[in-house]
C-alpha cells in the first residue's frame, strides 16, 4: 500500500478504492476534495454521494454502487468510517475486495482500533485496486515547516525558510490556517515569499511580532533581530510585550536545556506549558549555546524588564541592548 506523509499532496490517480486514514482532518477532508476532483475530471458526469458513514443504513451501499441506467461512473465518499454500524462495516470490508465497475469509492477512517476490520480488508485487497493513504497528527515544527513549504508549492510559489518560520510564527499551528494563510500571501505578493514580506502581510500581529524578535535573537541573527525589533517598535507593538518574548525564548532554552537527553517532545511540553514542536524548535535553538551563555541571556533579559518598566529613558535603546547581549552571549561573549 502507498503511504503518503502529512505535508505531501495526495496522489490524484483514480482507483476503485481509497481508504484515507488519520486524525488532520484538514489534509483528510482535502485530500477527499482532490479525489473527488480527479474521478469527476475523468469521468464528468457521473454522479457524487458524500455522507457519513453512520448514515449507511444496511444494504444502502449496494444501492449507492449499482450500475446507473446512463452507464456514468459514481463517486461515493464515506466519511468516518470508524461509525459505520456492524453490518454496513462488514459490507464495506467485503467491497473493497471486489468493487463495482465505474465506481470510485473513497473512505476515511481516524485510525485506532475502532473499524479496524475494514482497514486489515483494504490491506489485503491492493489486487483489487484499493490502496490507504495515511494523515497522522501533525506535531513536530519541522512538520509543520515542511507543510508550509509543500503549500507554497501547491500555489506555484517559492518561499524560504525564514518565511516558513515567520509564518508558524504569525498564525500558529492550526493547518487550516496555515493553508488559508499560504494561499492569500501567494495571491497578494510578488516574488521570492521572504521573511520581511510575512512580516509586512501580518502587521498588527504584535505577540507574533515579539517572538520573531526573540526566535533570530536566540538564534544568533543579530541583524535579523534588530530589523524586527525596530520594525516592531515603528508599528507600535509594545516594548513590555517584546521583553516578556525575549524573557521566554531565553526560559525555555534553560529549562529545555537542562532537560534529560532522552526527554520525549511530548512529556517536556507538559512539563514546562509549551506546546510540543515548540520543545522542537528549542532544541533546534539550542545548537551552540552553553550554559553560562544562558545564565548571561537571562540576566540581560532581566535587567531589559525593569528598564522598559520605567527604571531607563528609552525603552528602545533597553531592548536593542537586550537582544545584542542575547546574541553575544550565545557567541560566547561577555558583554557588559
Amino acid at each position: 500500500m502507498a503511504a503518503r506523509t502529512a505535508v505531501n499532496p495526495p496522489p490524484t490517480e483514480v482507483v476503485p478504492v481509497t481508504l484515507l486514514v488519520g486524525e488532520e482532518e484538514f489534509l483528510v477532508d482535502r485530500a477527499v476534495r482532490d479525489l473527488i476532483a480527479a474521478a469527476r475530471d475523468a469521468a464528468p458526469g457521473g454522479d457524487v454521494h458524500d455522507l457519513d458513514a453512520s448514515a449507511l443504513g444496511p444494504g444502502e451501499l449496494d444501492s449507492l454502487t449499482s450500475p446507473s441506467l446512463f452507464g456514468s461512473e459514481c463517486v461515493l465518499a464515506v466519511r468516518s468510517a470508524q461509525n459505520a454500524g456492524k453490518e454496513v462495516a462488514a459490507e464495506l470490508a467485503r467491497y473493497v475486495k471486489n468493487p463495482a465497475p465505474d465506481v470510485v469509492l473513497i473512505l476515511t477512517h481516524a485510525g485506532g482500533a475502532r473499524g479496524k476490520e475494514l482497514l486489515a480488508a483494504v490491506k489485503g485487497a491492493k489486487a483489487a485496486g484499493a490502496r490507504m493513504m495515511e494523515y497522522p497528527k501533525v506535531t513536530r515544527f519541522s512538520e509543520r515547516l515542511d507543510f508550509i513549504r509543500t503549500e507554497f508549492r501547491r500555489a506555484g510559489r517559492r518561499a524560504d525558510d525564514g518565511a516558513a518560520r515567520a509564518l508558524l510564527d504569525a498564525v500558529g499551528s492550526d493547518l487550516r490556517e496555515l493553508a488559508a494563510a499560504c494561499d492569500q500571501l501567494a495571491a497578494d505578493t510578488d516574488g521570492l515569499i521572504d521573511e520581511p514580506v510575512v512580516a509586512r502581510y501580518y502587521r498588527g500581529r504584535a505577540e507574533a511580532t515579539g517572538f520573531t524578535v526573540a526566535d533570530r535573537a536566540v538564534e544568533g541573527h543579530l541583524a535579523q533581530a534588530l530589523e524586527q525589533l525596530r520594525w516592531a517598535l515603528a508599528t507600535g507593538v509594545s516594548p513590555v510585550l517584546i521583553c516578556s518574548a525575549l524573557a521566554q525564548g531565553v526560559r525555555l532554552l534553560g529549562r529545555v536545556g537542562s532537560a534529560p537527553r532522552g526527554a520525549s517532545s511530548a512529556a517536556l511540553a507538559a512539563e514546562v506549558g509549551a506546546p510540543p514542536w515548540k520543545i522542537d524548535r528549542v532544541r533546534q535553538q539550542l545548537r551552540g549555546w552553553h550554559p553560562n551563555g544562558i545564565a548571561r541571556a537571562l540576566h540581560a533579559v532581566a535587567e531589559a524588564d525593569a528598564q522598559v518598566k520605567g527604571e531607563a529613558t528609552s525603552a528602545a535603546y533597553a531592548l536593542e541592548r537586550a537582544v545584542r547581549r542575547i546574541v553575544a552571549s550565545r557567541a560566547g561573549d561577555d558583554p557588559n
